[in-house]
């Protein structure tokens, strides 16, 4: 059996961009362009894709067991240990779409009229409380110092922040209600062990985030004028990826037009 060797393409298919017929504004893509709207420019409406990286099999295998647990609690509407411990009143929403919404290429989707952009996000878990208002959740895993029982303002956690809002202005757009605070369900694995032994151990926490949906409406607004300029937006203040492209280009061009003397 051939070994399977990715290689990078930087020309996307034009259906997948912006205009295409299978574009669509996704969460993730929301968050790129506050990274960056040159990178997101390039990428969404140009179609030259920055170069990916290996997934992270080891917060997915975590993601996909917490999705089992969870499951089961909502075949049998019962709290989750997790929402017992803290005291939380609501059980895993069951609902017929709830595969679809966790879909990340299919995910909660609304078109936003005044921009025309369908706008998507795959959550990893809704629940609801006895009054019938959701509550978005979203799994976490990772290896850090300390108890995690809160989130600060790294950039990371402030995606996180504006992630939960998505999903909650997607499920409002479609007609129900949400609450204001969603969780993160923290999978937080320790390093304080004196062998791996095949074993690693976490600690699990309930975050509460409070969202915002404010923000949501001026953004596609923005992202609507960003797409539909000719000219290249501005760098993201921190990105990594434009001051590469640049210098790598300045020392491209000496060597190319040196060689031609």
């Amino acid at each position: 059996m051939a070994e399977y060797t990715y290689k990078y393409n930087p020309n996307r298919n034009t259906d997948w961009n912006y205009g295409g017929s299978k574009w669509k504004l996704s969460r993730s893509k929301i968050d790129f362009y506050f990274e960056c709207p040159r990178c997101f420019y390039l990428d969404n409406k140009l179609g030259t894709k920055r170069p990916g990286f290996p997934s992270f099999n080891l917060n997915i295998a975590v993601d996909e067991l917490f999705k089992k647990e969870f499951d089961e609690h909502r075949k049998n509407q019962t709290k989750h240990p997790l929402m017992e411990e803290y005291d939380l009143d609501a059980v895993p929403f069951k609902h017929e779409m709830m595969d679809t919404w966790r879909d990340t290429f299919v995910g909660i989707t609304h078109t936003h009229q005044p921009t025309g952009l369908t706008v998507s996000g795959g959550v990893d878990d809704i629940w609801v409380t006895p009054a019938g208002k959701l509550i978005i959740v979203d799994y976490k895993s990772t290896s850090k110092e300390g108890r995690i029982d809160k989130l600060g303002d790294s950039p990371w956690e402030q995606q996180y922040t504006r992630q939960l809002g998505v999903y909650r202005w997607l499920l409002e757009q479609n007609g129900f209600e949400v609450e204001d605070t969603g969780y993160l369900v923290y999978a937080n694995a320790t390093k304080d062990r004196p062998s791996f032994n095949n074993t690693l151990e976490f600690e699990t926490t309930l975050v509460p985030v409070k969202t915002t949906v404010d923000w949501i409406e001026p953004t596609l607004l923005e992202i609507k004028d960003c797409l539909e300029q000719e000219t290249l937006p501005k760098c993201g203040e921190n990105c990594e990826y434009c001051p590469y492209r640049q210098a790598a280009g300045k020392k491209l061009q000496a060597i190319h037009f040196a060689d031609k003397k």
